[in-house]
């Protein structure tokens, strides 16, 4: 393991529940609400699972890890990024938040030894989706805005809730084009979440 993942654990006693050293992680590094919203990601990840026929139990697993980045601050995750041999593209060098999806995916490895190559790429694109992404990895994706960690409803909701009414693919697209009818007021477009605009805008016509 990396130094710096290490100074990160080092007051961890790991138990081999997930869930628990998952929710313990975050709380010993200041992080509770972000252990209760990666609780809340799990569940709604495992009930989206359950309607769209991917495993309950990767969807959840996916949802607990899929913020475990956010331990390390904003302002230091692409030094971070490039000590755990993490590519970086411009478009996250100058908004550092949107890497925490990758340095979540290499932390879930890591320190929890994830080994299932979905669960991780699911982690991996968690906030901006891909092109050809997988059921598991739009699951995780919607899970994510459904159950939100900001104040009050998401503006978004009801439009992803009626989209989802006619496929997992059609909700994910919900949230991408309501970002993209709003693309002019982001700090940044990540080129991911161009390419799942335009591959899925082009699938879903």
């Amino acid at each position: 393991m990396k130094a710096i993942l290490k100074e990160l654990t080092r007051d961890m006693s790991f138990t081999n529940d997930l869930k628990q050293d998952i929710s313990t992680f975050l709380i010993q590094n200041q992080c509770s609400e972000t252990a209760q919203h990666c609780m809340d990601v799990g569940r709604e990840a495992r009930r989206l699972a359950q309607l769209f026929q991917v495993d309950p139990d990767e969807a959840e697993l996916a949802g607990w890890l899929h913020d475990i980045s956010v331990v390390i601050p904003n302002n230091e995750r692409i030094v971070a990024a490039k000590k755990l041999d993490i590519d970086v593209l411009p478009e996250e060098e100058s908004f550092p938040m949107i890497i925490h999806q990758k340095l979540s995916k290499v932390m879930a490895q890591d320190i929890f030894k994830i080994t299932n190559q979905g669960i991780l790429d699911a982690v991996s694109c968690h906030t901006t989706l891909k092109a050809n992404s997988t059921t598991l990895d739009q699951v995780l994706f919607v899970a994510d805005k459904i159950a939100w960690d900001q104040p009050g409803k998401p503006p978004y909701i009801q439009q992803i809730h009626k989209s989802l009414e006619i496929s997992l693919a059609h909700g994910a697209f919900s949230y991408i084009n309501y970002l993209w009818e709003r693309k002019e007021t982001l700090r940044v477009v990540h080129p991911w979440l161009r390419e799942a605009y335009e591959e899925l805008n082009e699938r879903l016509r």
